[in-house]
């Protein structure tokens, strides 16, 4: 096991080097400008767009304000809590400036990957539509290019146990244990037959779990953070300071804080970015997919606000709490980092209590949505008929990831390697199909019928 690890670690550093961050970087950055800044000029209008979309008769499985809120369940999750946690244990304050270029540059990213989604989705035989980066790489590039939809469709039905289901359930069920002391195997058998239970009903349940939970985990996760924020408002200034002079000098030791150099903050800050909201992955266009919209450049400005609340509104909840409150230099890392944070910040239990309910919360709805786009890759690569079996292997594999022994280090290692070998394939057909967002961008916003909605 030590081996393998050792090698996945190699691979890791491999796929997760100076060319991978490049390359997520150069496709945000290009597309960005190929759209002439469109998804950051159009932020307000992607708002009213999900507004208006709450509810819809056009043609697709869920709404798109539903679509938009399972994106964002597979999305908010771990990643929010525990991965910028360990961002700044890792890089440093200056982790955090780097996570939110690759945040404004991936609203380009997420915002074609949506345009192409709903460009070129099927429906399939159970009648139900079904797109992301496989279909388009199928339907836009052709069929010689197949094989290139059927690397990401393997990587993403791989991914999906690590990033989740098992790395999920492990947090929440490490989280649960220190604040209630509630044994880690009951956590997971708990969650795991809650997860059934959303998942007999398809995507349409997913959809509506997860347009009631996120919103309101979101407003009482944020909220607390904010409460922490205005009761330590003098020491925003500095933690802004921090924050961008660390992003391009080394950060010395300090406390319990190892230090770290700028390549550490640029690499944990892009990586754990990417880890949470999925910019470049390829796996919220799956869900954008199912979509009721007869327009792929609207359900392309509902998509961009993933990115957008994901890690400019939440992330950066977690990341300022966590300098204001001191608690970067105590030596703690992942999801105990940000509970101590919290605890640090508001009196009595309840910051622990914020971080360990909606760690709770924030993990069963990644786990539902996860499994959704897991489902999808693996239907594509073996059929309808693989359906049921998956979701009776997903939800084995919940309560496995919270057993004694099990090491966090290696799943979000394993975790992290995976979700460069799907970006690879999607960047790749991001780049070859950029021309056409170009294009149907352009068409649609120089058409004031289209954009004034009459």
């Amino acid at each position: 096991m030590e081996a393998l690890i050792s090698l996945i670690g190699e691979i890791n550093g491999i796929v997760w080097g100076p060319a991978m961050l490049a390359l997520l970087a150069g496709t945000g950055l290009y597309l960005t400008l190929g759209l002439k800044l469109t998804p950051q000029r159009k932020l307000f209008y992607g708002f009213s767009m999900l507004w208006r979309g709450r509810k819809s008769t056009e043609e697709g499985d869920i709404s798109p304000f539903n679509a938009l809120m399972t994106a964002l369940s597979a999305t908010v999750g771990t990643g929010n809590i525990a991965g910028v946690a360990t961002a700044v244990f890792l890089g440093g304050p200056g982790a955090l400036f780097w996570m939110w270029v690759i945040a404004l540059v991936g609203m380009a990213t997420k915002f074609c990957e949506a345009v192409l989604a709903v460009r070129y989705r099927e429906k399939d035989a159970l009648g139900n539509h079904v797109g992301g980066p496989m279909y388009y790489i199928k339907n836009g590039l052709g069929e010689k290019w197949k094989w290139l939809g059927v690397l990401f469709a393997i990587f993403g039905m791989l991914a999906g146990f690590g990033i989740g289901n098992t790395i999920q359930s492990n947090s929440v069920a490490d989280a649960l244990n220190s604040s209630f002391s509630i044994p880690p195997l009951a956590t997971g058998i708990i969650i795991a037959v809650l997860v059934a239970l959303v998942l007999l009903g398809g995507i349409k349940r997913i959809g509506e779990v997860a347009g009631k939970l996120v919103p309101i985990m979101a407003i009482f996760y944020v909220g607390g953070g904010l409460i922490i924020l205005i009761m330590h408002a003098d020491k925003i200034p500095e933690a802004f300071s921090q924050i961008f002079y660390y992003a391009f000098n080394p950060s010395a030791a300090a406390g319990g804080f190892a230090g770290a150099t700028v390549w550490m903050a640029m690499r944990f800050g892009i990586a754990r970015g990417v880890f949470s909201n999925e910019a470049g992955l390829g796996s919220a266009p799956i869900a954008h997919a199912a979509a009721q919209t007869n327009n792929p450049i609207r359900q392309g400005t509902v998509a961009m606000l993933g990115t957008f609340i994901d890690t400019i509104i939440i992330c950066s909840i977690t990341g300022l709490v966590i300098m204001v409150t001191g608690a970067w230099q105590s030596g703690e890392n992942g999801a105990p980092l940000s509970a101590l944070a919290f605890s640090q910040g508001l009196p009595g239990v309840w910051g622990q209590y914020i971080v360990s309910i909606g760690l709770a919360v924030f993990a069963f709805t990644t786990i539902i949505g996860w499994s959704f786009y897991s489902e999808k890759c693996t239907q594509f690569l073996f059929g309808e008929r693989s359906n049921l079996p998956f979701r009776l292997l997903w939800i084995i594999a919940i309560p496995l990831g919270t057993l004694p022994g099990i090491d966090l280090n290696s799943l979000w290692l394993v975790a992290d390697t995976l979700n460069a070998m799907m970006a690879i394939p999607n960047l790749i057909a991001l780049l070859l199909l950029s021309p056409v967002v170009f294009k149907m961008t352009k068409d649609y916003f120089a058409d004031p019928a289209n954009y004034l909605n009459k």
